[in-house]
């Protein structure tokens, strides 16, 4: 093999592999290499600073530099580098982490099991769904419904739930007793003058007919993202949780609520179960967790499931789950650490107070020719580009009009994502009003290039 250059670009290319990247252009095209990061901005190793517009990856709440986190780490690595949760031990600021999100979650929940990401959490999720019913003695109650463009993950089983054909494609996913439920976009899935109400009602119908038809006796869980993030910054259209969960009750269906986004004030409340009134039997959270600052997330569960785990760890003569990093002090630590700062600085009322100005801000592109539908909530919110406005025609993916629009906001000063032709945005919760406007701006200008790139190379939109 060639030896590799000197400059940090070439060896990136040489020795490292994205995810979420066409691999073969990131050989020709190289790295965006950050080496710093201020409050909402981050700075790359040209010496160019962006807004950082989607939190890093929807995760970054308190910034990029905040001290006390930096603090809280360094404190716990001096006292207790490390320390694990097997065999009746633990760390003490992880009792700590535990008590602290027990008392906050938005429904009863029992106990907490740690782990490093929303993947492990939600993995984590299935096989507890399994282990309980077979504590109840419910052997074939073991399938599990996500939606059609959820994201859950990036396990094996957790991309399964995922609904995204980019995480099933040639990984032979997704595995048995896994299925897929509407999506509830109304934008793209309603039916021809169909209000939200009834497209809610019309998808309630629908998983209660898929629940009859595969059997309610097999059917174990539903797994939900409040918002649907990288799906699309996905909003439920009005009454949609309402109806489901009346379904789930019915036939005996647990709620996992996936609050790895929107967990932590991202939707104006502390929790997006609390947002749109949601009661689940498990919570899974990450990302705004620690502020992302390191790995950790959790797994809440309810009482039920809890006292079904001690009776079948009490059969088999241990509960044969755990890991080494789960619960790491140092983790442990910066996510107390993250969620008193939360509490302290009132983040939940600062984001009530901003969330407005990007709300706003983001619908005056509604009129704009390239966009056909602008959503979100909180300080979450999505773009979706079209090639049709009045007929909400997509355009082909290979013309990649999304991935230009992300380049043009990079030139901009102002990093977001795109996932084909939705541009998510999410910023740190800290952003201030000045900052937004200025998000905005950067927003308005990547449109204006994109739209003239899109008339002049024959890329018609209506």
């Amino acid at each position: 093999m060639a030896r590799p250059g000197n400059s940090a670009a070439s060896r990136d290319i040489a020795y490292q592999v994205h995810g979420y990247t066409n691999l073969k252009k990131h050989q020709e095209k190289g790295p965006l290499i950050i080496v710093g990061g201020k409050g909402v901005r981050v700075t790359d190793d040209a010496g160019k600073t962006y807004i950082e517009g989607l939190a890093g990856l929807w995760c970054t709440a308190l910034g990029f530099d905040e001290p006390r986190l930096v603090e809280a780490a360094t404190r716990e690595m001096k006292k207790l580098p490390y320390y694990h949760g097997f065999a009746h031990r633990t760390a003490d600021v992880t009792i700590d982490l535990a008590e602290k999100l027990i008392g906050i979650a938005p429904a009863p929940m029992s106990k907490v099991l740690f782990t490093n990401s929303g993947s492990e959490a939600n993995d984590l999720a299935i096989k507890l769904i399994w282990y309980y019913n077979n504590a109840l003695g419910r052997p074939q109650k073991k399938k599990i419904i996500s939606r059609v463009r959820a994201y859950h993950g990036i396990t094996v089983a957790t991309a399964s739930l995922t609904g995204l054909a980019p995480n099933h494609n040639d990984f032979d996913l997704p595995i048995a007793r896994i299925l897929h439920a509407d999506c509830p976009h109304h934008y793209r899935f309603a039916q021809p003058g169909e209000s939200e109400e009834r497209f809610a009602s019309r998808l309630a119908d629908n998983l209660e007919k898929m629940i009859v038809a595969e059997g309610p006796d097999t059917v174990a869980a539903f797994f939900a993202e409040p918002v649907m993030g990288a799906g699309g910054v996905i909003v439920p259209p009005k009454t949609y949780f309402e109806k489901i969960q009346a379904v789930l009750k019915k036939y005996d269906v647990l709620l996992i609520a996936d609050e790895v986004i929107c967990g932590f004030c991202r939707t104006g409340n502390l929790w997006g179960s609390q947002t749109f009134n949601l009661k689940p039997d498990m919570i899974a959270c990450a990302k705004a967790l620690s502020s992302a600052y390191v790995p950790i997330a959790a797994l809440m569960i309810s009482e039920p499931i809890f006292q079904a785990m001690v009776k079948e760890s009490e059969k088999l003569g241990l509960f044969g789950h755990g890991s080494t990093y789960a619960g790491h002090p140092v983790a442990a630590a910066v996510a107390l650490e993250t969620l008193n700062i939360y509490q302290e600085r009132n983040v939940l009322g600062h984001v009530r107070r901003v969330a407005p100005r990007l709300q706003q801000g983001l619908r005056r592109f509604t009129g704009h020719p390239l966009v056909g539908e602008v959503r979100g909530i909180g300080l979450i919110g999505a773009i979706e580009l079209v090639k049709d406005k009045k007929i909400k025609a997509p355009f082909d993916p290979k013309a990649g009009v999304g991935a230009y629009l992300h380049d043009r906001a990079r030139d901009e000063g102002l990093l977001i994502r795109n996932m084909i032709d939705v541009i998510g945005i999410c910023p740190p919760l800290i952003i201030d009003e000045v900052e937004i406007d200025e998000m905005l701006g950067c927003l308005e200008r990547a449109l204006a290039a994109t739209w003239t790139w899109v008339e002049g190379s024959g890329l018609k939109a209506g």
